[in-house]
């Protein structure tokens, strides 16, 4: 598995379990990094994404009611609110192609998360990069 990829599965992780405690984010970083092994790389994009998801979750979580018709944002899966938090803010940084972060999240979902997570994932995420006109 390819460092990038490491990374975003912790990273998700952290925002999963973020969500359903709502510990400070930088407490919980600490207490995650006690527990998960990972190469010093790793670690370090896992938690780039991590803060600045944490950091920006009011603006990600508004995108994300934006653009999931039907879906009240309390009854999705957590998980799937990590996933898509985490990849909209990684698409928004610019630094990975959309196509990959996009991708990416639909297999962290696939494996994650339930059957029809892949394509809700897909979907949500299509949009919010067609919106804020992401190449």
């Amino acid at each position: 598995m390819s460092l990038r990829r490491k990374s975003r599965e912790f990273a998700m992780q952290m925002l999963f379990q973020w969500d359903m405690s709502q510990q400070d984010f930088a407490k919980l970083e600490v207490k995650f990094w006690k527990s998960a092994k990972a190469a010093d790389k790793t670690r370090e994009f896992a938690n780039e994404l991590f803060e600045g998801t944490a950091k920006d979750v009011a603006v990600l979580d508004a995108l994300i009611v934006g653009h999931s018709d039907n879906w009240r944002f309390a009854r999705m899966a957590a998980i799937d609110r990590a996933i898509l938090r985490l990849a909209i803010h990684e698409m928004q940084q610019a630094q990975t192609p959309a196509k990959v972060v996009l991708n990416e999240a639909v297999d962290l979902a696939k494996k994650f998360s339930s059957e029809e997570s892949g394509g809700f994932v897909n979907g949500i995420l299509d949009s919010v990069r067609k919106s804020l006109n992401i190449k």
